[in-house]
């Protein structure tokens, strides 16, 4: 798992990031953060909107479709693989606490946390206490009463909101009206906080994104083996007025170059990670059919033999 670019004490927040929702905005959200070596808390009361849905048969890589609960299994282990917590509970109140935020949850649980990710599609009354109420609330009449309502274009498209440190994955304009929508904007809203993140530690705009991908080993070639050559890539993107050398850049430099270097993985790392890959989504698989489907791949060796 990738490391954090600096060691520090956290800021004396007791988490990096806490995300209210584990739906699929809010754990794609938590894989992405927890990945980059962010200390991640995922809160979910158990009753996100998709729950709702009876079963789910347009989420991209199910071609036949997949039961709810299935799904939620497998997000809530990525969610844990990726190295995040996922808490049973609901937030009730964030509130400000210095440069950070104070969490307390339905539970009696209260922790800090440097930035919060809102990833609960109906629901923004708890972040009504940080004081920007005209901002984040709008209001409606209906059938003769007044009701209030997150407004769900108080985000903008990336997830940052007007308040420091806190972004909204969902409710948002359009983006959490299909599962596999809700999903790419948590990332979306993630990588904009991971963004914000390398640039307050001090990277240059021009390399403050951060793509979490693998690669083969074979595709790094040439000079790119050479940490030199990603040396003067940093330099290339770093503004003329600053000097790597002289203010304080240099282990920010190393520690991306290795971050960059530890993407690509040999052939046989790819494999071990393709073996488990399938292993763990077998896990998830009914018992019955999965001995029916070896049964039936049993058959098919004898018939060709």
């Amino acid at each position: 798992m990738p490391t954090v670019d600096e060691a520090d004490d956290g800021g004396g927040f007791d988490r990096d990031v806490v995300v209210v929702g584990g739906g699929p905005a809010g754990c794609s959200a938590a894989v992405f953060t927890a990945r980059y070596g962010l200390d991640t808390v995922v809160f979910d009361r158990g009753n996100a909107s998709l729950r709702r849905c009876a079963y789910l048969e347009n989420y991209l890589g199910f071609p036949a479709g997949i039961d709810i609960e299935t799904f939620y299994g497998l997000l809530h282990e990525h969610v844990a693989e990726a190295g995040a917590d996922l808490v049973a509970d609901l937030v009730e109140t964030v509130t400000r606490d210095g440069d950070g935020f104070a969490v307390e949850t339905q539970d009696g649980r209260a922790l800090t946390a440097r930035r919060v990710v809102a990833a609960t599609r109906y629901d923004g009354d708890y972040l009504r206490a940080l004081g920007d109420a005209d901002a984040m609330f709008e209001s409606h009449e209906h059938d003769g009463e007044t009701h209030e309502h997150f407004d769900r274009d108080y985000p903008d498209a990336d997830g940052r909101t007007p308040i420091d440190g806190v972004y909204v994955a969902s409710p948002t304009s359009t983006a959490d009206a299909q599962a596999i929508m809700a999903a790419g904007q948590g990332a979306r809203t993630a990588r904009t906080l991971l963004a914000d993140v390398r640039r307050e530690r001090g990277f240059p705009d021009a390399v403050a994104d951060h793509y979490d991908w693998v690669r083969r080993e074979a595709d790094l070639s040439g000079e790119w083996t050479e940490r030199d050559t990603w040396r003067e890539w940093f330099a290339e993107r770093t503004p003329d007025d600053v000097d790597v050398e002289e203010d304080g850049l240099v282990e920010l430099r190393e520690r991306e170059i290795d971050r960059r270097l530890d993407a690509y993985r040999d052939d046989e790392a790819l494999a071990a990670a393709a073996e488990r890959g399938q292993r763990r989504l077998l896990a998830h698989v009914d018992d019955d059919a999965v001995l029916a489907r070896a049964r039936e791949i049993e058959a098919e060796r004898d018939g060709g033999s």
